[in-house]
């Protein structure tokens, strides 16, 4: 507990990602959470003394929504999500990982399974410290879900996650994040 309230302090030092959590949590996709690059690079900025905003790029929220696997039931959630972030100045990038196993195969070179929730897709995630997705529940609670925990997060260590991620895809996303912050350490790949 004491490490998701650690999570939670450094997470809303970064503004913008606590107004994107609130206009989330009022588009309401299944099983939704913010995830990957925004939630670890926050951590990382307050770590090492930067502005907590700096450098991200965009913001990923992720989703799961089986019902419906067509490219316009997903764009409906996309567009849904964009208006109700239309005036804020960064991008928020909307996936239904129930899709995913459509497409990952042509573009990564290696067969996906399908995702039964949320969680299994943020279990795949390349890096272990990326393993991390938050959520502001409806009674303004927040919800975390880190299913390696958050050790190398903190510890600023790169990891590979030995799940599913191709050696290539981790070393590519290890590489940039080196180069923003040079502090983290990188592990090899398996």
């Amino acid at each position: 507990m004491a490490d998701f309230e650690r999570l939670r302090n450094a997470l809303v030092r970064n503004e913008m990602l606590v107004e994107v959590l609130h206009r989330a949590r009022e588009v309401g996709p299944p099983g939704w959470y913010l995830t990957a690059g925004c939630v670890v690079q926050t951590v990382w900025n307050t770590l090492t003394g930067r502005p907590a905003a700096a450098g991200i790029e965009d913001y990923d929220l992720f989703y799961h929504d089986p019902a419906d696997l067509s490219w316009a039931a997903e764009d409906r959630v996309i567009q849904a999500v964009a208006r109700a972030c239309e005036d804020l100045p960064v991008e928020v990038e909307v996936r239904n990982e129930a899709r995913v196993h459509l497409w990952y195969e042509a573009k990564f070179g290696t067969p996906c399974p399908p995702f039964a929730s949320t969680e299994a897709a943020i279990d795949a995630f390349p890096a272990v410290c990326s393993c991390v997705g938050v959520r502001l529940e409806r009674d303004g609670t927040w919800h975390f879900y880190a299913p390696r925990g958050l050790d190398d997060l903190f510890a600023l260590v790169v990891r590979p996650n030995p799940v599913l991620a191709p050696r290539e895809v981790y070393e590519r996303k290890a590489a940039r994040w080196r180069r923003r912050w040079p502090e983290l350490t990188v592990l090899t790949s398996r």
